[in-house]
């Protein structure tokens, strides 16, 4: 499916906020929120989207889902974290997040982890899931066009094949993020 090719083309796999891009000095909220603005600007749906808000990040703050800042300002830490709440919370909800990043927070905060070699792996990943996607997708979108050939020559139909194994596929992996969270609850409570 040509399709298939098209839209991997025009997702922005590469919008990340990456250590490099991190300023070596503590960030104001203004700051923070520009930072990930011009990061992610790509991947916004609709040009008028907000990618992150003050409103957003006081609330991860009240919900302690990243250990308290100083002076009003972010540091490097407090960037990567919520660059990994901003992931998370597309697809687990903001109980779980704070209940996966908790250890980490800890951590950080006492200063037990090097967060920024954690973050790279995490970035690192990012990565290879990226190639698996793309190869992913285009056996999906084979497989819809296969299906429908079979049927029909609709091009409607084969999109709508896809719309639904894409979520039925995201649905798999959410519920598999989810059913690791509570493990790790459980494991907590034991």
């Amino acid at each position: 499916m040509e399709n298939a090719n098209k839209l991997i083309d025009e997702m922005a796999f590469h919008n990340q906020v990456l250590p490099e891009d991190i300023p070596k000095i503590d960030l104001y909220i203004d700051q923070v929120i520009q930072l990930f603005e011009s990061s992610f600007a790509e991947t916004k749906r609709q040009p008028d989207e907000k990618i992150l808000t003050k409103t957003m990040i006081n609330n991860y703050a009240k919900g302690k889902l990243f250990y308290p800042i100083q002076n009003k300002k972010y540091s490097r830490d407090h960037i990567m974290l919520i660059s990994l709440i901003y992931q998370m919370k597309s697809t687990l909800s903001i109980n779980d997040v704070k209940r996966v990043l908790e250890g980490i927070n800890e951590r950080a905060e006492q200063k037990e982890i090097d967060l920024e070699q954690f973050y790279q792996h995490y970035l690192n990943l990012q990565q290879n899931n990226i190639e698996l996607f793309r190869t992913g997708l285009t056996q999906q979108a084979e497989d819809a066009a296969a299906k429908i050939a079979d049927v029909e020559e609709s091009e409607e139909l084969e999109r709508v094949l896809l719309i639904a194994s894409l979520v039925h596929t995201s649905n798999l992996y959410r519920r598999a993020a989810e059913k690791l969270v509570d493990e790790m609850v459980e494991g907590s409570n034991s």
